[in-house]
């Protein structure tokens, strides 16, 4: 259990410094224009919000701290 918070802590840690450089990015897809059954749409491709990469990484930490604290 103890090796298991360690290494999900440093997963989260990594994914959210990742997020928080705004490495990490998903499509956005937007409705231009409808007329009846034809659409235009645009794409976009954005960067996941930074906050969330910090708590991420907030978290991550406290899992890596409380799995090398806790007793076996």
């Amino acid at each position: 259990m103890r090796a298991a918070l360690i290494v999900i802590g440093l997963i989260l840690v990594g994914l959210g410094v990742w997020v928080a450089l705004g490495r990490l990015t998903y499509n956005d897809k937007q409705t231009k224009l409808q007329v009846g059954d034809f659409k235009v749409q645009a794409t976009a491709e954005k960067p996941v919000p930074a906050p969330l990469g910090y708590i991420g990484i907030v978290i991550g930490a406290g899992l890596v701290i409380a799995g090398a604290v806790r007793k076996t």
